[in-house]
């Protein structure tokens, strides 16, 4: 299976930024900023992430950090 976008994985799971945000304790300015390579995913966030999209993590390509 191809990797798909973080980005990706939160809308074929149906949910807008603030979804996601929500459901993982976040803001989702934080969401945004991950799906922009801002900041980096923590391993613990990157977990509940595949439990709210289904996805696993050898699914999601994750954006690397921008400076």
């Amino acid at each position: 299976m191809p990797k798909i976008t973080l980005e990706a994985a939160r809308v074929n799971s149906g949910m807008t930024q603030q979804d996601m945000a929500d459901k993982l304790g976040v803001s989702r300015s934080t969401v945004v900023a991950w799906e922009k390579g801002k900041i980096t995913i923590k391993p613990a966030y990157l977990y509940a992430i595949c439990q709210v999209t289904g996805f696993r993590e050898d699914d999601i390509l994750l954006p690397t950090k921008s400076t």
